[in-house]
């Protein structure tokens, strides 16, 4: 009798939820919030500088390195730059200047479309290239150096100039009054700047991040909304999938925009979130921190972080077989490839 009692209790199964809270509760124990901590006390220094200052020229040369490291490893991007320097706001205020004949260079709004390449050389008003400096621009190829244009004609015409004011104005007045002051407020920052050209929600979420958490107090509101914003690369995905959490959920869906949809990733990130308290981890944290809960999960899956959880290490077209890992007796070990039907 004992024994079937022992079987029947092993095919319990926990709910979606509940599972997702075990594994994810793990990982953060796992990798501790060292790592994270000094990411912020690092990284922000500069960005707590720029806000400081009320640095718009600062935060746009920011947001360029940031936004270069996009489609290529961190070393790669800084070791690009280091060896073709950086394009700065002055760069670029030039490349706008009131004697420039392009009219895809007048506005924000008319910029849609440049279509440069810097293999090809060709854009979408070829009679206007010999004076055109937007292919100069020192960066990677040519769809950054669009992307640098597209974000300094945002600053400029819709945010009058004032990047930093024009966040704090929407943080203040479109949120505000929300029931869902977070949720509102990330909307309100991240949904226009999704018209600059080139940048994905991860890269706006990991820069925004960034920067809102960074903010002096004088700046209320910043880093709670910060604190929500979740950057989901492959790896987050991968291991959201492999462990069953997406399956068990409900919510498989392949990587991509769907990871910010609805039942997406980030969703599902921020619902675990709301189930810890990410205080046992750092009682400096605040209770919901789903950044951090993100960042964890990163941690455990990179060759830079603790490089266990990821497609090196795993041969996707089976189950994981890595008994060292640390949660693999309570994970539900999915091959990716049965999943996604990976080639």
């Amino acid at each position: 009798m004992a024994k079937v009692r022992k079987a029947a209790s092993n095919k319990v199964q926990l709910s979606g939820i509940d599972h997702a809270v075990r594994i994810v509760d793990r990982i953060c124990l796992v990798t501790g919030s060292i790592d994270f901590t000094n990411e912020l006390q690092v990284g922000g220094s500069r960005l707590r500088r720029i806000l400081d200052r009320r640095d718009n020229v600062g935060l746009f040369n920011w947001l360029v390195e940031a936004f270069s490291h996009q489609g290529v490893s961190d070393q790669l991007a800084d070791g690009y730059m280091r060896r073709n320097g950086r394009l700065t706001w002055a760069d670029v205020s030039a490349g706008v200047a009131p004697d420039v004949v392009c009219p895809k260079l007048n506005s924000f709004w008319q910029f849609e479309d440049c279509r440069y390449s810097k293999s090809t050389g060709l854009c979408a008003e070829p009679q206007f290239r010999p004076s055109c400096e937007l292919p100069n621009a020192v960066l990677r190829n040519g769809r950054l150096n669009q992307l640098a244009y597209s974000l300094f004609l945002f600053i400029r015409d819709v945010a009058d100039g004032d990047l930093i004011g024009w966040i704090d104005e929407r943080l203040r007045h479109e949120a505000a009054n929300s029931d869902d002051r977070i949720a509102v407020g990330r909307a309100a920052i991240i949904e226009p700047l999704r018209s600059v050209y080139g940048v994905a929600d991860k890269v706006l979420m990991m820069a925004f991040a960034d920067l809102l958490m960074s903010a002096p107090a004088r700046y209320p509101g910043w880093f709670e909304v910060g604190a929500a914003m979740i950057a989901v690369d492959t790896l987050v995905h991968a291991f959201l999938a492999r462990t069953g959490v997406l399956q068990r959920l409900g919510h498989e869906h392949p990587y991509g925009p769907a990871c910010y949809q609805k039942h997406g990733c980030a969703a599902v990130i921020r619902t675990v979130a709301g189930h810890l308290d990410c205080r046992k981890y750092n009682p400096a944290f605040p209770a919901n921190f789903p950044r951090f809960v993100q960042h964890a999960i990163w941690h455990y899956c990179a060759q830079s972080g603790m490089d266990v959880c990821n497609g090196n290490r795993i041969d996707d077209r089976q189950r994981c077989r890595n008994k060292g890992c640390d949660v693999y007796s309570i994970c539900s070990r999915k091959s990716l490839k049965s999943l996604f039907k990976l080639q």
